[in-house]
């Protein structure tokens, strides 16, 4: 690779690996690349709409072609042709973690019943960090809008104080770094990044429960920058008394501060959200379509925005019209992707090795040892339980070609663990959970 057009070309190569040829040329074919230097790659795109449609949809894409490349992660920054021409030099990349993109704010929040409690707890906290709600702990399922309100409340700090030192983190990208930190021989950097912060924040915070070097470490995390008055804001799919791997150190810690829940949205709400979204879409949406759209996708805010770029799909690549026909056909593929939704074996045991810290390579093959047997067995029993009709023998061959009766084995020694162990039994529905979140 000669230049940084090159490099470009190589990026939309990786992609077309799992995106379609149409699907690349028509919101790719205006997008440049601008600059690349240490860890930030800049692109510009002059079509605002395509590229709200590729901030959306299509920036982990970039990513992950870039990481295969380089085997390095870059920040990605897609400027229209107003922030093109304020653009001067190569921004540095921040160690924040966080998407820069304004879209998450709590002016683009759209607030219900559901989530006022939270949204207002947040807005305090962004306003006075540190001083009432500390930490603030926001749970509740998957796409509900718990990570809007992380960003939102990243954005304003960032607003009254651009000094802030702001660090997201995902709760199992938590673990990885730490991972990676000790064997580098890392461990003070990695430490300073955290314990430096002025405002933490930890995204499904359930995915440290049953690590344990992890969760000492993030206890000691979270001592430094509660006693230095610094602000942390976690959130998780579940409230911590129902994190049976958590250590009570840290569940009580994590109570020290608010609790507060999201749940689904209501109808006024989801409708609210999607003239919302639609409007962030550039798409003008019938009262009637918007109303019907509110009525059938009910599950999270996540599935309504699936729905809507369902339509625009159809409109932009298919010539449909917004019809009740198009619209049909968008919610009929959300709630059947929704609903047929089964994690494979490959991500059962990706997930099972992480929860265990155990490498894939022993679980699949034929080590012996306890700290491997009881992962393996229950890495088989979440693969039946989950892929009802995988044959025995066909789950057999993703350990080494055991035949089905080690599998069956296996399936009964779970479920006669389970009956006889309330707390083994937690520990296999949390990692199903956990697994389940993952979608």
């Amino acid at each position: 690779m000669n230049s940084i057009t090159d490099v470009w070309k190589n990026v939309l190569d990786h992609m077309a690996v799992q995106l379609s040829e149409i699907t690349i040329k028509t919101w790719f074919d205006e997008v440049e690349v601008v600059t690349m230097e240490d860890s930030a790659f800049v692109l510009h795109c002059n079509n605002t709409f395509k590229k709200g449609i590729i901030e959306s949809r299509y920036m982990r894409h970039i990513k992950d072609a870039l990481r295969e490349i380089f085997s390095a992660d870059f920040e990605i920054k897609l400027l229209d042709d107003e922030q093109l021409s304020n653009y001067h030099g190569v921004p540095k990349a921040t160690s924040s973690g966080l998407n820069e993109s304004d879209t998450f704010t709590f002016e683009t929040y759209v607030v219900g019943p559901q989530n006022k409690l939270a949204y207002a707890a947040a807005r305090a906290v962004a306003e006075k960090p540190a001083e009432n709600y500390n930490p603030l702990f926001i749970y509740g399922n998957s796409g509900l809008g718990k990570t809007h309100l992380l960003y939102a409340i990243a954005h304003q700090l960032k607003k009254r104080d651009e000094n802030a030192r702001v660090v997201y983190i995902k709760g199992d990208d938590f673990t990885n770094e730490l991972v990676a930190s000790i064997r580098e021989g890392k461990n003070a950097e990695f430490r300073e990044k955290y314990r430096e912060a002025t405002l933490l924040l930890v995204d499904d915070i359930q995915f440290i429960a049953g690590k344990q070097q992890t969760q000492e470490e993030f206890f000691h995390t979270f001592n430094t920058l509660y006693e230095a008055g610094k602000q942390i804001v976690l959130t998780s799919d579940r409230p911590p008394c129902e994190m049976t791997q958590l250590e009570d150190r840290l569940r009580t810690r994590f109570e020290w501060g608010l609790m507060v829940d999201v749940a689904p949205p209501d109808f006024e709400t989801r409708l609210a959200i999607i003239k919302n979204k639609s409007a962030l879409l550039g798409v003008d949406l019938s009262d009637s379509i918007a109303e019907n759209i509110a009525e059938n996708v009910t599950a999270n805010v996540r599935q309504i925005e699936g729905t809507l770029n369902k339509i625009l799909a159809y409109r932009d690549l298919l010539d449909d019209t917004m019809d009740q026909d198009t619209l049909n056909r968008a919610i009929s593929d959300m709630l059947k992707t929704e609903s047929e939704y089964v994690p494979t074996p490959t991500v059962i045991i990706s997930y099972v090795c992480k929860y265990f810290n155990v490498s894939e390579e022993h679980l699949r093959g034929q080590s012996r040892g306890r700290d491997i047997m009881m992962p393996r067995q229950i890495a088989m029993y979440l693969i039946r339980r989950m892929n009802p009709n995988l044959a025995l023998t066909d789950i057999g061959k993703q350990f080494g070609g055991r035949d089905h009766t080690t599998v069956l084995h296996s399936l009964n020694k779970v479920e006669s663990e389970m009956r006889s162990n309330p707390n083994f039994a937690e520990m296999v529905k949390e990692v199903t959970t956990n697994i389940n979140a993952k979608r």
